[in-house]
């Protein structure tokens, strides 16, 4: 189902230096070894440190957000009967409760506080930007009307929203499937929109829009005042960041590589993302993707998974960890251990975020 899927994007931060990293280590092994004994999940650990979090019989859990109070995970989750937005328990991976299954829902959902979460969906023909609680319990209400191909919409804290804006179809046949892509799940690259271009917009809360930049990809600071994203140039693809009023941008990847999907850490200092900067071959169009980190000055950068899987879209927690979804293998012992006969696709993983000098 998901490689039948419009490529089109879903969105998408805590750096713990010192002894704050060891506690928050020590805290989450200690969490996970208690949920195993009671769970039977024992976390399987691979090269480069990588803890398995998630994994249901025949599913795919894919694009992971922490709560801001790193207690609960959002995965879009997806197997062969369908794809639907999943609450989970950050201590064991457990599912909690289905959130949404709206097909407009898979590419934009995003945390707003602890309890509650804003996704895109079409009612009646019109677009908009709608909340609910978590829980998948209450009511849903409407925050924002939006006009035209919108995708990735983030509210900003004084009820404003960052979103990207696709244009530039040449037919209205494109325009038809685009809008039927609009509301669908894609796959591991949601950077690339194909045939659009794509735009940085704010809205206010009248629906008037400014254009902040060419862009994809976007992520707001914890302190609501900077957004990064990623930009084409050529053939690469480079992380820049910018006021939210489109001021002060910045580039801050320079390399030969496509560096997307970034999210900020809890202080707003350090930026992860999504790169195939190692091991690129140009040629024959393969990449390993990796996940990596820079702090927001766009220095010490730092490889953090090294699996030949596709690891992507991270997120990192307040326990100073990074989850992100991986296709890498899983081993025998994990799933009988687990009582799952069979997997598919990609599963969270979780790595140690290092503290960078």
């Amino acid at each position: 189902m998901r490689n039948s899927l419009l490529k089109i994007a879903m969105i998408s931060g805590c750096l713990m230096l010192g002894s704050a990293v060891a506690q928050a280590e020590n805290l989450l092994d200690w969490i996970q070894k208690s949920s195993s004994s009671q769970h039977g999940n024992q976390p399987q650990v691979v090269d480069d440190g990588a803890v398995l979090l998630t994994l249901e019989p025949n599913e795919s859990e894919m694009y992971p957000q922490v709560s801001p109070d790193g207690k609960q995970l959002l995965v879009v989750a997806e197997n062969q009967k369908g794809a639907w937005v999943s609450r989970r328990s950050l201590a064991n991976g457990d599912p909690l409760n289905l959130v949404i299954d709206e097909a407009s829902a898979l590419n934009s959902i995003h945390w707003q506080g602890d309890e509650k979460v804003s996704f895109i969906r079409q009612r009646s023909g019109e677009l908009g930007l709608w909340r609910m609680h978590a829980d998948g319990e209450g009511l849903l209400s409407r925050s924002h009307l939006l006009q035209g191909m919108i995708i990735q919409a983030l509210p900003l804290p004084d009820g404003s929203v960052i979103a990207v804006r696709l244009h530039g179809l040449k037919s209205k046949h494109n325009e038809a499937t685009a809008r039927q892509g609009q509301a669908k799940q894609s796959g591991f690259n949601n950077w690339d929109v194909d045939q659009f271009e794509s735009e940085i917009v704010h809205l206010d809360s009248t629906g008037a829009e400014k254009v902040l930049s060419a862009g994809v990809t976007p992520s707001i600071s914890p302190d609501g005042t900077r957004i990064v994203f990623s930009m084409a140039d050529g053939r690469s693809v480079h992380l820049y960041a910018m006021d939210v009023n489109g001021d002060n941008l910045v580039q801050i990847t320079h390399d030969r590589s496509v560096d997307v999907q970034p999210s900020w850490s809890h202080d707003g200092h350090w930026i992860v993302f999504t790169s195939n900067r190692e091991h690129m071959d140009r040629e024959r169009g393969k990449s390993s993707w990796d996940v990596w980190a820079i702090d927001r000055e766009g220095r010490q950068l730092t490889q953090l998974t090294t699996d030949p899987a596709r690891d992507g879209a991270p997120t990192v927690a307040s326990n100073g960890r990074v989850y992100f979804h991986s296709d890498r293998d899983i081993g025998a012992d994990v799933k009988k251990e687990r009582q799952v006969k069979s997997t598919r696709g990609f599963h969270v993983w979780s790595v140690v975020l290092p503290v960078i000098q």
